[in-house]
């Protein structure tokens, strides 16, 4: 297997006074100045405890995030700056949509909560609808919707 490609550093020293945010849809119930780390059990899938934590540059992805997640947690999507490094996320890149459009990632390191996104437009009940059955059809022929 090829090593992944790293899509790029936010770390790296630049010409920006700003960090690079990020978007994560998740039910969990965060707080600002938190971190999402790797090891935690997944949202997604059979809840193993994931491997990599998945992100976002652009809000649609990341509200089909939210809105997928397991759990009775409220639907909720965070800004997070990395504190390491990012690669394009191999699930939708590599699979679906390549060339990465939907700008998503996956990264081993921590995720610092910096804010909330509290007003966002849900997908209709008929998008998810047919989403989460494209899941379960998937999930019944033994294909995972996220695979580390």
């Amino acid at each position: 297997m090829a090593e992944p490609k790293i899509a790029h550093n936010p770390n790296k020293a630049g010409h920006s006074p700003f960090k690079q945010t990020y978007f994560h849809g998740t039910k969990a119930d965060l707080s600002l100045g938190d971190f999402i780390e790797i090891g935690q059990h997944s949202n997604y899938g059979q809840r193993k405890n994931a491997k990599y934590i998945y992100l976002t540059a652009t809000l649609d992805p990341a509200v089909w995030g939210a809105e997928l997640a397991l759990g009775e947690g409220r639907e909720r999507i965070y800004l997070v700056e990395a504190t390491g490094p990012v690669e394009d996320d191999p699930n939708l890149t590599d699979k679906k949509f390549p060339g990465n459009p939907t700008m998503s990632y996956r990264s081993k390191h921590p995720f610092k909560v910096v804010g909330e996104v509290t007003v966002w437009q849900s997908h209709s009940p008929e998008q998810i609808k047919a989403m989460k059955d494209a899941l379960a059809k998937l999930k019944e022929q033994g294909i995972e919707a996220i695979e580390d």
